[in-house]
């Protein structure tokens, strides 16, 4: 049982993914085949629902990339049978404390290590030698880092065993500090990056971050080893309206 993304991140390199936001399996297999190291399917802010992402899952493990998921919350049954379902990493939003960082981890592991229910209905059919301890050390737990109060506590946050990156949402972030929500900002939002940097450093765990092609550079730069460069929302709406305006050349009279 393997992991591309453990693979990059012990190779020290850093990956570089996609965002699936709508709910159209073919369309997440033409993103598997663009070559990203991982996809993430969205249930937070994205389309689809459990039976949508099961799909996409699908749609995504066939291909190269390694499948991902945005769970809506911090929830252990949600989280449970999205990774029965073939998931290889899950990414929980709004994590702010220590406590919720621990229940996200004990959602993502069988006993000891955590608390999840056995079962992997697709999964086992899939990913191979699917055992408790395999599946401990190959499914990704990727809490959020998206508001002031978890920066506080980012040390507190890092220090949970059992995580293995985290995954800033610069939006969400920039809300907090009173800033327009972006996917970068100056001011508190900088000095946030930069706290959540050094501990990342300091607790040995992949610091990832959503980001954009103009982004990614800069990204990289700053450290960040996990960076989302495209979503399918986004990459429609872009190669639409240029191939638009190359075809039409009076479009946008």
């Amino acid at each position: 049982m393997d992991n591309g993304l453990k693979q990059i991140w012990q190779g020290g390199e850093t990956a570089h993914g996609g965002w699936l936001s709508l709910t159209d399996d073919f369309a997440a297999s033409v993103m598997g085949d663009v070559g990203f190291d991982y996809l993430v399917i969205d249930m937070q802010h994205g389309l689809a629902d459990y039976t949508q992402a099961v799909r996409l899952i699908q749609a995504v493990a066939a291909s190269a990339s390694v499948p991902l998921v945005r769970v809506p919350g911090n929830d252990p049954a949600i989280i449970g049978r999205i990774l029965d379902a073939g998931a290889l990493g899950i990414i929980v939003p709004m994590v702010n404390s220590a406590e919720e960082a621990a229940a996200a981890v004990a959602a993502c592991r069988y006993s000891p290590a955590g608390a999840r229910s056995w079962g992997p209905t697709r999964a086992a059919r899939i990913h191979g030698d699917y055992q408790t301890h395999t599946a401990n050390d190959t499914v990704l737990c990727i809490p959020m880092i998206e508001t002031a109060q978890a920066v506080a506590a980012i040390d507190e946050i890092l220090a949970v065993p059992g995580i293995d990156a985290v995954y800033v949402g610069p939006a969400d972030l920039s809300l907090t500090y009173g800033l327009p929500p972006a996917g970068d900002n100056a001011g508190p939002f900088g000095e946030a990056m930069d706290a959540i940097l050094s501990a990342c450093g300091r607790h040995d765990v992949v610091p990832g971050i959503h980001a954009n092609p103009e982004l990614a550079q800069k990204r990289r730069n700053q450290g960040f080893r996990m960076v989302t460069v495209c979503s399918d929302d986004q990459a429609l709406a872009r190669g639409a309206a240029a191939m638009w305006r190359a075809g039409a050349p009076l479009a946008g009279r």
